[in-house]
C-alpha cells in the first residue's frame, strides 16, 4: 500500500478526503507517497486549533519560547542528512544540494533563537511632564505559509520558526510536489516539546490554499512561487484583509566586466544557472557579457557541456531532473521559441538522457547567446538549466539593461574595479546584489529583499522585516500620580503640566 502522509490538524491524522494526489520521484516516476487534499472540515478544525493555542502560546515568555526553538535547531541538524535524503528522493536534488536545502533553513532557525532582541520594543521618557510612551511588539495571532516544490525545507523554515518563536501559531501548507520532507519536519519539531496545535499541516492543492487564505480567522499569509500565482494569492488576500507578502518570479542577471577573473566569473555562471536544475528563484538565467567578455562564451559553453545530470546519489551529476513532466516539456518549449526567435543556440540539452533512467525529467545543459529583451527565453522565468546570454558594449548599457527588466530579485557583477562595482550596487533597480558573487541570497540576520515584480508586499522574508510581518507595534502612554490632582482640572490641562 502506497504511504499516505498525514495531516497534522488538531493533531496528527489520517485525512478522511477521498481525493490523494502523487508524490513521484522525478528521476523514474516511482510513487513514493500519497499526499491528501484536505477536507474544508479539516481546515476548520486546523484554524481553530491554532487560534485556541494561540492564547496560550502568545503568553509563553519569549526566552522559553526560544528554548525550544533551540531544541529545533538542534533536531534539525541531527537529522540533516535524513531531511537531505527525502529531498532527494523526492525533488530530484543530488545529496549535495539537499544538505544546502536544509542547512539554510536550519541558520533561519538559528536566527529565531534571537527573538527576543529581535521583539524589544522603544522607549522615551518625559515625552511630557510625568509622562512615558514606549512600544510593545506583539504577536499578531494565526498565520499560513504557502511554499513552492523547489526547496522543500529551507522555504517553510524561512517561515514558521519566525512566526512562532514571535508568538504566533502557524499553518503550514507545502507543494504537494514534495511533500515528504515538511511532513518530517513537522514530526521534528513535536519531539521537541512544543505545545500541541501552536503548527498545524494542512495538505492538499489550489482548493485548500484559497480556504486558509479566506478563513476568517487567519491573519497572515506569506507565499512564495510564481508570479501570476502570487498576484493572485496577494489580491485574494488583501481582498480578505489578510497582512500578505508574496516572493514571486525571478530573472536573474549576472554581468561580467572585461577585468573580470575569467575562471572565477565562468565557474559561477556554470553552478548559478545548473545548480537545482536552475530550479532556484534566485538562478543565474541571464548573462551579460561586457565588451571583450563576450569573446568568453566558448569556454562557457564547454565549461556548461562538462556538466551532467543524473540522480541523486551520483557524485558526479552536477544537477538532478526537473520536478516533473510538465517542466520539462515547458522548458523544452522554451529552448524551441528561442531557436525560432532568432537566439543562437551553442549548447542544446533537448535530447538529454541518463542511462538507466529512461524515465526520468531529464534537460541538458543549455546555453543560447545574442539573445536579445523581446525573446521569451529572455521576458519569461524558465525555472530551468538554460542560460541566456546578452552581449552590451558598456557598464552603463548592462546596467540599463538589467533595470529594464520588469523582475528585480537578484544580480551579480564580476569585476576587478572597485569603481564599477560601487556605480554598480548604487544604479542597479535589484533588491539583491552580489560582486563578485553569483548568488547573493543574505544570511538570516538580513531579509530577502527582492525588488519590482519578484516581491509584492511591505515586509520582505526573514531577517527583522519578517519579525515586523508577523507581530504588531503597540503603542503605551503612562502616567503615574504621586500626588492628587486638583479638582476640576482637565485633562488636557495636566498633559501639558
Amino acid at each position: 500500500m502506497t504511504n499516505q502522509l498525514k495531516i497534522y490538524a488538531d493533531g496528527f491524522r489520517q485525512s478522511e478526503t477521498r481525493d490523494f494526489i502523487p508524490v513521484l520521484n522525478p528521476a523514474n516516476q516511482e510513487v513514493l507517497a500519497e499526499v491528501p487534499c484536505a477536507t474544508p472540515a479539516e481546515i476548520d478544525a486546523a484554524v481553530a486549533a491554532a487560534g485556541t493555542a494561540f492564547e496560550a502560546w502568545r503568553d509563553v515568555p519569549t526566552i522559553e519560547r526560544c528554548r525550544l526553538m533551540m531544541l529545533f535547531q538542534a533536531k534539525l541538524k541531527e537529522h540533516q542528512e535524513e531531511l537531505a535524503g527525502i529531498i532527494a528522493r523526492e525533488s530530484g536534488k543530488t545529496f549535495v544540494d539537499a544538505m544546502g536545502d536544509v542547512w539554510r533553513g536550519i541558520e533561519v532557525a538559528e536566527q529565531a533563537c534571537n527573538m527576543p532582541s529581535l521583539m524589544m520594543g522603544e522607549t522615551s521618557e518625559n515625552v511630557a511632564r510625568g509622562i512615558d510612551t514606549y512600544s510593545i511588539i506583539q504577536p499578531v495571532g494565526v498565520c499560513v505559509g504557502i511554499t513552492p516544490f523547489n526547496f522543500p525545507a529551507m522555504i517553510p523554515l524561512w517561515m514558521f520558526p519566525l512566526a512562532i518563536a514571535s508568538g504566533n501559531t502557524f499553518i503550514l501548507k507545502p507543494s504537494e510536489q514534495d511533500p515528504m520532507t515538511p511532513t518530517r519536519m513537522v514530526e521534528l519539531f513535536y519531539e521537541c516539546g512544543f505545545p500541541e496545535n501552536v503548527l498545524q499541516l494542512i495538505h492538499g492543492g489550489r482548493d485548500q490554499v484559497e480556504a486558509l487564505i479566506t478563513h476568517r480567522d487567519t491573519r497572515a499569509v506569506s507565499f512564495v512561487g510564481s508570479v501570476g500565482v502570487g498576484q493572485h494569492v496577494y489580491r485574494l488576500g488583501t481582498q480578505h484583509l489578510k497582512r500578505v507578502q508574496c516572493m514571486t518570479g525571478a530573472k536573474n542577471h549576472l554581468v561580467i566586466m572585461p577585468d573580470a577573473n575569467k575562471s572565477q566569473a565562468i565557474n559561477a555562471l556554470v553552478g548559478a544557472s545548473l545548480g537545482a536544475a536552475g530550479q532556484r528563484c534566485m538562478a543565474v538565467s541571464a548573462a551579460v557579457f561586457v565588451g571583450a567578455a563576450g569573446q568568453w562564451l566558448p569556454d562557457l559553453r564547454d565549461a556548461m557541456a562538462a556538466a551532467k545530470p543524473g540522480v541523486f546519489d551520483d557524485e558526479s551529476a552536477a544537477y538532478g531532473p526537473l520536478i516533473s513532466v510538465a517542466a520539462r516539456e515547458r522548458i523544452l518549449g522554451y529552448i524551441e521559441a528561442g531557436k525560432k526567435e532568432g537566439a543562437t543556440c551553442l549548447l542544446d540539452g533537448s535530447e538529454c538522457s541518463v542511462p538507466g533512467m529512461p524515465d526520468g525529467n531529464w534537460v541538458g545543459p543549455t546555453l543560447f547567446s545574442d539573445v536579445t529583451s523581446d525573446m521569451s527565453i529572455y521576458r519569461e522565468e524558465i525555472f530551468g538549466p538554460v542560460l541566456a546570454a546578452s552581449q552590451v558594449d558598456s557598464l552603463d548599457a548592462a546596467i540599463e539593461f538589467v533595470n529594464a527588466s520588469p523582475f528585480g530579485n537578484g544580480v551579480s557583477l564580476f569585476t576587478s574595479s572597485g569603481g564599477s562595482a560601487r556605480k554598480f550596487q548604487n544604479q542597479i533597480q535589484v533588491g539583491q546584489v552580489g560582486i563578485n558573487v553569483p548568488i547573493p541570497v543574505p544570511l538570516p540576520f538580513f531579509s530577502f529583499t527582492g525588488w519590482k515584480d519578484s516581491f509584492i508586499g511591505d515586509h520582505h522574508a526573514y531577517g527583522k522585516q519578517a519579525v515586523r510581518f508577523y507581530t504588531e507595534t503597540k503603542t503605551v502612554t503612562a502616567r503615574w500620580f504621586d500626588t492628587d490632582v486638583t479638582p476640576g482640572e482637565s485633562n488636557m490641562t495636566i498633559a501639558l503640566k
